[in-house]
């Protein structure tokens, strides 16, 4: 009789990952109980450095998607060096990878935007990819360090036609135009709309509760210098005036595991005139190479300034 793969040492040793990974979470769960009761000073120390940490892996497709090497660059963004990509002539479109991931990821953007006219710009942010260490250690990366990197490269190649961003990269590039970034229009590829409320769902996950979870938000307030109100995208688009937004495409699998499809639908009800177009069976990473997808965004992103959206 053959052995069914659930057999198998590959199959074995996910099963083993699997069990490590659930038993590694009860634990902290239990300790982070106890640490809400009778100690959440560290227990708040803890649950920033998780908050900060930056998955060890990125994704990256089983085949990689073959684009020219590029121009090299490197911005400084406080105390770590960014590195990043350019691209073509032409009205300048940056390209936002998400938390835990690099540039390369949006990769199969760059040739069709180069083709229709347009000089791209990417860049890994620090912590991630190639760029040096961010302000919060080896490792970690923050919020600000995101923005400030897009803030850094269009000081560099000027301002944006476009923006196309990913995921938590999604969040900084709306909370950049919130500050007055220049973009032309916006392109979110399953986005993260609301970060600071975010950790409501990491307090559960993790098993503490609001002791923990209002002072590890001050220690990051103490880390990056800024006050948690200014990344509250909820509580900021209450209050923006409507005609300052550019034009907004929102792509999102109905099916993500990792940032729901309810986190775009939050998005495009709070911005006016926002598109909302889903999709299926592409999850949270797959969506970034689909074809169909990668051309519906370049369209968008592509259209000149006095044209309408498509």
């Amino acid at each position: 009789m053959s052995s069914s793969s659930s057999s198998s040492p590959s199959g074995k040793k996910s099963t083993i990952v699997r069990a490590k990974k659930f038993l590694a979470l009860g634990t902290a769960r239990t300790a982070f109980r106890v640490l809400e009761t009778v100690a959440p000073g560290p227990g708040a120390r803890w649950a920033e450095r998780l908050w900060l940490t930056v998955p060890k892996r990125a994704w990256r497709p089983r085949t990689p998607v073959a684009v020219p090497a590029g121009e090299p660059f490197t911005v400084a963004v406080r105390a770590s060096t960014v590195h990043g990509r350019v691209w073509g002539e032409g009205p300048t479109v940056y390209l936002v990878h998400g938390w835990g991931g690099v540039a390369e990821q949006l990769d199969a953007f760059v040739e069709p935007l180069v083709a229709a006219g347009h000089r791209v710009v990417s860049f890994d942010v620090p912590g991630h990819g190639t760029s040096a260490q961010s302000m919060a250690g080896p490792g970690r990366s923050t919020l600000p360090e995101f923005m400030e990197s897009l803030q850094a490269a269009v000081d560099r190649y000027g301002e944006p036609h476009a923006v196309i961003a990913h995921s938590f990269g999604a969040a900084a590039v709306v909370l950049a135009v919130l500050d007055g970034l220049p973009a032309g229009r916006v392109a979110v590829i399953a986005p993260m709309s609301d970060p600071i409320g975010f950790s409501y769902t990491f307090a559960k996950t993790a098993g503490f509760g609001e002791r923990i979870r209002t002072r590890f938000l001050e220690l990051v307030e103490q880390r990056v210098g800024m006050p948690m109100d200014r990344f509250d995208i909820p509580q900021r688009m209450r209050t923006v005036d409507p005609a300052t937004l550019p034009p907004l495409l929102i792509v999102h699998d109905l099916g993500d595991r990792e940032v729901p499809a309810a986190s775009g639908e939050h998005l495009k009800a709070m911005w006016p005139g926002a598109v909302l177009d889903p999709w299926t069976s592409l999850g949270h990473f797959r969506i970034l190479i689909d074809p169909d997808v990668v051309r519906t965004v370049v369209t968008f992103s592509a259209v000149p300034r006095t044209l309408p959206v498509p």
